[in-house]
């Protein structure tokens, strides 16, 4: 039986020089994140974390580093987003996104895409995904969970488990799917814990396609990353920026966001119908594929 994997869902996709992955630790690939400082300090803004300081200040903050760039009013910003986000049980997000890539030359080139998240806690999702390279639509109706590639003739399906988080969590660790925006759903829990933050700092008020937001920067493993929050009583994020500062050219992943928190949906909304010329296949189990690859060492 085939097995579901990316060769077999690329079937329509351009064809040319070879691209590797920008970022190349996974979970940076699918985290949300932002760029650095840099781009304060070069475009001049006030902030109280890029404000001037004396040598004798700089000298008494260097026995404590870590505490000094750790801001307490950007962690709390992140746990109040995070907490806004879990008490939402029904949104529908849009998301512009440009993601940078290296070719086999060492140039960097840069795709767009669009996402459309349809999210009805406990137990259903839907995201209709598309960019420069493929399109991907992701059905959880309660009951089973599919992938389907638009154009390729194939879909996948497995059945689910009762929520749409034990869901997400299965298909990514069972069958390597990651889904677009899926730390949406990880805010403020343990998959998104602010213990691994090493730097977080208010940079400044900033407006993103119209919308007063609050704009804060941290830095964490080899990702500098970004957030732009929504001031007043809505605090979603507007806006997120990732750059890998492991790769020489520090590539970036931006997402822009449009939610809207009361939108209507039916079951339908959330249901599979397979196209009359689809095929359906098997996925493959990650576990087993990680077997696979592994040298038997006990001959």
């Amino acid at each position: 039986m085939l097995r579901m994997s990316e060769e077999v869902f690329a079937s329509g996709r351009k064809r040319g020089t070879a691209v590797r992955p920008s970022v190349k630790d996974r979970h940076h690939r699918k985290r949300l994140a932002a760029w650095g400082l840099c781009a304060g300090c070069l475009l001049g803004w006030s902030s109280p974390a890029l404000a001037a300081t004396t040598p004798q200040e700089k000298t008494s903050k260097k026995t404590s580093k870590t505490a000094a760039s750790v801001e307490p009013q950007a962690i709390a910003a992140l746990e109040r987003m995070g907490d806004f986000l879990r008490c939402q049980r029904t949104f529908e997000v849009t998301a512009k996104t440009t993601t940078d890539a290296i070719l086999d030359t060492g140039q960097k080139v840069q795709f767009a895409g669009t996402a459309d998240i349809r999210a009805r806690r406990p137990d259903r999702l839907r995201v209709d995904s598309a960019t420069d390279l493929n399109q991907r639509q992701y059905f959880y109706d309660g009951k089973h969970f599919t992938v389907n590639g638009p154009g390729t003739g194939f879909y996948a399906s497995f059945k689910a488990p009762p929520t749409l988080e034990k869901t997400l969590e299965a298909a990514e660790q069972r069958y390597g799917v990651e889904l677009p925006l899926v730390d949406l759903f990880y805010w403020g829990t343990d998959k998104a814990s602010v213990k691994q933050i090493k730097s977080a700092v208010y940079v400044g008020p900033a407006t993103v396609e119209g919308v007063a937001t609050d704009q804060y920067a941290f830095r964490q493993g080899d990702v500098d990353w970004q957030v732009w929050i929504e001031k007043g009583d809505r605090p979603v994020p507007r806006k997120f920026v990732v750059t890998s500062v492991q790769e020489p050219s520090q590539p970036q992943h931006v997402a822009t966001l449009d939610w809207n928190l009361k939108p209507r949906f039916d079951d339908a909304s959330f249901n599979f119908v397979p196209p009359g010329d689809a095929h359906r296949i098997a996925f493959e189990d990650a576990r087993q594929r990680a077997g696979r690859s592994t040298p038997n060492r006990s001959r």
